[in-house]
């Protein structure tokens, strides 16, 4: 299906596109046809998934494929551990496609509203010092190519290509399928608490080390921490599940509803933001329960944001958070969203924000009716000097003049880029700015 014009948003109104038509794909096939028929209008082409991206990595004034209709699962092998789906499925029926094959995704983030080309392509990731991120989970990729044919990449072939293609930006191609190492199905006995913040920093190395996915939030203006550890159980450990009313009563009452409101007028006064925050650590974050991993890793997000989000060298991570904490008392800023710690395995893809080094991740974030520039400008330098690597699907201001120095394959991937796309048909202004023109 093809709709002229028209306005595009991306789920946190951080960028918007006036595309000169929108096609609806169902089929690797309709994908190569338009394609094709976009280079030869001359016009450049761009996929998107579920609009969740903070940064306008899918903005186009050309064609915008929207992945939405090609979605589901293509091919499963349960001996393997491997499932094969269409670029377009949302996380969150992948891991419903995957529960009747016994199997799962070993690790996932907070939100699996995104859909698996979006999540790999900008590195989606969640947490767990053992565990890498989306992107690291997967076995192949098929792209259509600039003139419209299909590249497959796995281990058996072009494999030399399957670090670069995965975090590929959208630079490469389109992504229309991926296979996934899969793990069996498991449960998660979940925790989560606040406690004194200076608690939960002084025993952090000890608990990201020994558990299997620990987490933080900090909501400014406080002393307490909102922690979460996950404990991986095999699938058939018992399961206590938050009951229906208790998950809604979090989620979507609190988490939701509740949240829009105090951020409403924390944005209108934002004199009231410590009270907020402290009645927020009253609120949140006291639960435990067990249950299957999808169920456990994503959280429902009813309240819009933009976040900024840095990986860093794991040892530089405290030092980095307690600078943006001081940050936020110099400058007097009210701040009602959390600021976000979690940690990751390194990798060895090119552009993975862990390549080559485990991790830590600091986010912050801002209510969407609230300008971010000058606390994400701040905290961005702090970033940076810490050794930092902006995540390529949240709000920053690199340019590859910066970037080149950050990751040492950033010249192999350009020149993948040259030769896979030598016209730039996937070209948009936030490729230009971080790759390079």
């Amino acid at each position: 299906m093809t709709r002229m014009g028209g306005i595009w948003q991306n789920w946190g109104r951080s960028a918007s596109a006036r595309p000169q038509r929108v096609e609806f794909p169902r089929t690797v096939g309709a994908v190569q046809r338009a394609v094709t028929a976009a280079r030869a209008g001359g016009l450049t082409v761009k996929a998107v998934g579920a609009g969740h991206s903070f940064s306008p990595i899918a903005v186009t004034d050309g064609v915008l494929l929207d992945l939405c209709d090609l979605s589901g699962l293509v091919r499963v092998d349960p001996d393997r551990g491997q499932a094969t789906v269409l670029a377009g499925t949302r996380l969150h029926d992948l891991t419903r496609l995957l529960a009747p094959h016994g199997l799962a995704m070993e690790n996932l983030g907070d939100i699996d509203r995104q859909s698996i080309s979006g999540a790999i392509s900008t590195g989606t990731h969640g947490t767990g010092l053992r565990f890498g991120g989306v992107a690291a989970q997967v076995e192949g990729v098929t792209l259509v190519t600039a003139d419209g044919g299909l590249l497959r990449v796995d281990r058996d072939e072009n494999a030399e290509l399957l670090p670069a293609v995965v975090v590929g930006l959208g630079a490469l191609g389109i992504v229309v399928e991926v296979t996934l190492r899969c793990v069996p199905a498991f449960v998660l006995h979940a925790v989560e608490r606040p406690e004194p913040l200076a608690a939960a920093l002084d025993s952090l190395p000890t608990r990201v080390e020994e558990t299997d996915h620990f987490e933080f939030y900090w909501f400014p203006h406080t002393d307490r921490a909102m922690t979460k550890t996950n404990t991986r159980l095999p699938e058939s450990a018992p399961r206590h599940p938050l009951s229906p009313v208790g998950r809604w009563l979090d989620d979507t009452l609190v988490g939701t509803y509740v949240h829009r409101a105090v951020c409403d007028v924390g944005s209108a006064i934002p004199s009231t933001a410590p009270t907020i925050n402290r009645a927020a650590v009253r609120l949140w974050g006291d639960r435990e329960f067990t249950d299957l991993s999808s169920n456990v890793f994503a959280t429902a997000r009813g309240v819009r944001f933009r976040e900024m989000e840095y990986a860093l060298p794991v040892e530089r991570t405290r030092e980095a958070f307690d600078r943006v904490r001081a940050l936020i008392d110099e400058n007097g800023w009210r701040v009602t969203f959390p600021i976000e710690v979690r940690f990751a395995a390194a990798d060895d893809l090119w552009l993975s924000t862990a390549h080559g080094r485990v991790s830590g991740y600091i986010a912050v974030h801002r209510y969407w009716r609230e300008d971010p520039t000058e606390y994400f400008t701040a905290v961005e330098e702090i970033m940076l000097a810490h050794g930092g690597r902006p995540h390529w699907g949240k709000m920053h201001t690199l340019d590859a003049a910066t970037l080149h120095s950050r990751y040492e394959r950033f010249d192999d991937f350009v020149a993948l880029r040259d030769r896979l796309d030598p016209s730039r048909l996937f070209r948009n202004p936030y490729l230009d700015r971080v790759l390079g023109g």
